[in-house]
């Protein structure tokens, strides 16, 4: 059975803007590349779907490592939750009707981490009970503004792990409070 994860940087005030801030150092764009090729596949709401969309097309400035993100975003399989798209590009397919059901399905069918993309998607996931594990990456930048990492009541959750991904991010590794995993990976 495949693992939602929700992943996303965030600033220290709980923002998250990928124009203002993101993985700005090698070392953090290295993990991401490194999340990407093991992912199972990601589920994206609309706008996160739309912005990712610059990965399917080669940009002549890019260098290694954006090729490398690139590609294995290319190869990944998108689930795309949407109301007002009609199409999505390649590897990617749209979620239509009942999402609790469309999502629990994907989830029994797959094996791995599948990532969720966007705070809204994210926000109507947990209220489903469908999210396993939540990853903030704290940026030491203050917005004052903007979308926030939880677009809705936090959930009760329950801190797993953290580690420091490059000189200045931790990565906040949490499961909701409810869960039955234990910090040593087995279940309880």
């Amino acid at each position: 059975m495949a693992k939602l994860v929700f992943g996303m940087n965030q600033s220290l005030d709980g923002y998250i803007d990928h124009m203002r801030f993101g993985p700005t150092s090698p070392t953090l764009f290295r993990h991401f590349i490194e999340e990407a090729q093991l992912q199972a596949g990601s589920i994206y709401g609309r706008q996160m779907y739309e912005a990712m969309r610059y990965w399917d097309d080669d940009h002549p400035e890019w260098d290694a490592e954006k090729h490398a993100y690139a590609s294995a975003w290319r190869n990944q399989p998108k689930w795309v939750v949407s109301r007002s798209l009609k199409s999505v590009g390649p590897n990617a397919r749209l979620v239509e009707g009942d999402l609790e059901r469309a999502i629990r399905e994907l989830k029994a069918e797959r094996d791995g981490e599948i990532e969720v993309a966007g705070p809204n998607l994210a926000h109507s996931l947990t209220e489903l009970g469908l999210i396993d594990e939540y990853r903030i990456y704290l940026h030491p930048i203050v917005l004052g503004h903007g979308k926030p990492y939880f677009a809705g009541p936090r959930p009760p959750l329950r801190l797993m792990t953290h580690d420091r991904i490059d000189e200045d991010v931790i990565r906040l590794t949490y499961v909701p409070a409810s869960s039955r995993n234990a910090p040593d990976g087995n279940r309880r």
